[in-house]
């Protein structure tokens, strides 16, 4: 749960204004450096699900 919000927030994805990595911690309580290990960890799921169907179940 944390890597979705934390992407979301980043990255301005739905109804979302992109955010800095103070800016999100802020919010979620944790420091800049947690939000950039969490947005890696994230982004590293994400190349690795978009080779295959897991992706779509990942994004709903």
């Amino acid at each position: 749960a944390w890597e979705r919000r934390v992407i979301e927030m980043r990255f301005g994805l739905g109804d979302e204004c992109s955010r800095t990595l103070e800016e999100v911690g802020a919010e979620l309580g944790l420091t800049k450096e947690r939000i950039r290990q969490i947005e890696k960890e994230a982004l590293t799921r994400l190349r690795h699900l978009s080779e295959s169907q897991d992706l779509v179940d990942y994004l709903s």
